[in-house]
Order: structure tokens, then sequence, then C-alpha cells
């Protein structure tokens, strides 16, 4: 199981695969288990939105166990909230913001744990 981090700008969070654009990240859907996803919205000039991501999970219903927003665009967050909200099971975790500290190191820690048991 992995974690995901779509953006094309910022620093991807250690323990993150990170997927450069709205492509790169729905392979990683359809062919990976992810346990946390983490979205941004705007992925260079006149490239598919965050958005995509998430129309894309709704098509398939392979959503993460958690997914955060973490873009800065005020509109992008709004529309994949929306549309994310009214999709996504009840059991799974959905945030309109970026990970907290304490998230992330926790997530590193589940994520390491679950690798030394499958050793």
């Amino acid at each position: 199981m992995i974690h995901v981090y779509l953006d094309d700008f910022r620093y991807c969070p250690e323990g993150f695969v990170l997927a450069k654009n709205a492509e790169e990240c729905k392979l990683l859907i359809d062919h990976e288990q992810i346990d946390i996803l983490s979205l941004d919205y705007d992925l260079g000039w006149n490239e598919p939105t965050g958005y995509e991501v998430v129309k894309h999970l709704m098509k398939t219903g392979k959503y993460p166990r958690c997914i955060y927003l973490h873009t800065s665009s005020m509109y992008g967050k709004q529309q994949m909230y929306e549309a994310l909200r009214q999709q996504v099971p009840a059991s799974y975790e959905l945030y309109a913001r970026p990970m907290t500290k304490e998230e992330l190191e926790e997530a590193l820690k589940r994520k390491q744990v679950k690798e030394e048991q499958n050793e």
C-alpha cells in the first residue's frame, strides 16, 4: 500500500510517491492500493487539474482510505471537496486541508510498520 502526493511544484513528503500530473496519479490509482492521497488542483498551464483525478476516483470507486486537498486554489479545493464529499463512503476520511506535521509523521510510521510486517 502506498501514499500518493499529486503536485507539479511542491516538495513531496517523505514516504509518499510523487505524481506530477493527473495522468500519473490516475495510473497509480488504477494499479496500486493507495492508503493516503493528497491532491493539488493547479498542475501547470493548460494541464488537467486535480479535479480530473477526483472524477477518476468517482468513476472507478477506488477511494483511498484518506484524502487530503493541499491545494492553495480555493476554487479548486471547493470543487474537489464538494464532489468527493457526496461520493466518498462514510468510513473514509476527507480533509479540505494539507496534512499536519503530526499526520505526516504518523503516516510514515504506519507505512514503516506495514512494510516490516510484510517482510
